[in-house]
């Protein structure tokens, strides 16, 4: 059963810095993209930042020059570093993996971290 599970998260004051992990564990065939998303109490999920198998890399407008998103392949792993994080970074912060769990399936299936709270404030 494939499973994503995330590390990392916390409290920081505005201007600090932290990091999320996510690893995939499971049976699986490969992993197309990655990615992490975050969400706010009454509001839709959104994009921070997504990476393909081939390093290209994705990311919302209101982290780009703050955030990089980068991933270890042979790890199946994927990790978000957060730099001069704002209130406005609250969230919590989920891991994504677009994964073709069998090399004959003709798709792939969703998966979804647990999530992680990340809180900036003074």
């Amino acid at each position: 059963q494939v499973q994503l599970v995330e590390s990392g998260g916390g409290w920081v004051q505005p201007g600090g810095s932290l990091s999320l992990s996510c690893a995939a564990s499971g049976r699986m065939s490969s992993i197309n993209a990655m990615g992490w998303y975050r969400q706010v109490p009454g509001k839709q999920r959104e994009l921070v930042a997504s990476i393909t198998s081939g390093g290209r890399t994705n990311y919302a407008d209101s982290v780009k020059g703050r955030f990089t998103i980068s991933r270890d392949n042979a790890k199946r792993s994927v990790s978000l570093h957060m730099n001069s994080l704002k209130p406005e970074d609250t969230a919590v912060y989920y891991c994504n993996a677009d994964i073709l769990l069998r090399s004959y399936f003709s798709s792939t299936d969703q998966y979804w971290g647990q999530g992680t709270q990340v809180t900036v404030s003074s």
